[in-house]
C-alpha cells in the first residue's frame, strides 16, 4: 500500500492516474496512522514551499516525515521541502523557509538570465543517473518539469538537468528518501518506469 500525503499542495489526480495505470494500491491521506502503516509514501507538491511547510506543520506531519523508514518519494515541491531550506517564502518576500532537512541541499530561485524563462516548464533530459530509481532507462531520458526554484547539485544528487546556465539536481536520494524535481506522473513512459522502480524498492 502506498500513502499519498494530502496536505493541500498537489494536483493529486495525475498522480492517482499514474498509479492506477501501474495497478498500485494507494490511499490519499493526511492521517498519520495511515501514513505510518503504508509500505511506501509519496509526498507530492505543486505551489509554494513556504505554504507547503505551513500545511505540513498544521497537520502535525512535519516532525514525523523525516523519521519514516520505508521508501519515500518527494515530487517537485515535495522534493524541495525534503531539503534543508528554501528561498521560497510563504509571503514571497526575501528570506528563508526552514524545511524538513532530509536532503543536504539549499533551494534557490533561478537567477535572471537573458532569454531564460522562469518557471522552467517543459521537457528536459536527465544526466548523471545513479541508483535504482533509474534502472532500465536509456541514457539522457526526457522528463517533464514545472518549477521556479531548484536545488543545486551536492552529495545527495542522483540525477542532474541543465537549464540555461544552471546545473540542478533533477533527483536526490538519502537513505530511504528519494526526490524528483520533475513530475514522473506527467513524464510518459519514462516517468512510468521511474514510478514502477519506486514501487519495487
Amino acid at each position: 500500500m502506498v500513502a499519498i500525503i494530502d496536505y493541500g499542495m498537489g494536483n493529486l489526480r495525475s498522480l492517482e492516474n499514474a498509479l492506477d495505470r501501474l495497478g498500485a494500491q494507494y490511499v490519499v491521506t493526511s492521517d498519520l496512522e495511515e501514513i505510518l502503516r503504508a509500505e511506501r509514501v509519496i509526498l507530492p507538491g505543486v505551489g509554494n514551499a513556504g505554504g507547503a511547510m505551513r500545511n505540513l506543520r498544521e497537520k502535525g506531519l512535519a516532525d514525523w516525515i523525516p523519521s519514516l523508514r520505508r521508501p519515500v518519494l518527494g515530487i517537485c515541491v515535495g522534493m524541495q521541502v525534503l531539503c534543508r531550506d528554501s528561498e521560497e517564502t510563504l509571503d514571497g518576500n526575501p528570506g528563508t523557509t526552514p524545511c524538513l532537512g532530509v536532503f543536504d541541499a539549499h533551494v534557490r530561485r533561478f537567477p535572471a538570465e537573458p532569454g531564460l524563462k522562469v518557471p522552467h516548464m517543459g521537457w528536459n533530459d536527465l544526466g548523471n543517473l545513479d541508483g535504482k530509481l533509474f534502472t532500465g532507462l536509456e541514457k539522457g531520458p526526457y522528463v517533464y518539469f514545472v518549477h521556479s526554484y531548484y536545488a543545486g547539485t551536492g552529495p545527495d544528487t542522483v540525477a542532474t538537468c541543465r537549464y540555461g546556465g544552471v546545473l540542478l539536481s533533477a533527483a536526490l536520494r538519502y537513505e530511504n528518501f528519494y526526490g524528483t524535481q520533475f513530475h514522473p506522473e506527467k513524464s510518459g513512459d519514462v516517468g512510468e518506469a521511474i514510478l514502477k522502480n519506486f514501487m519495487k524498492l
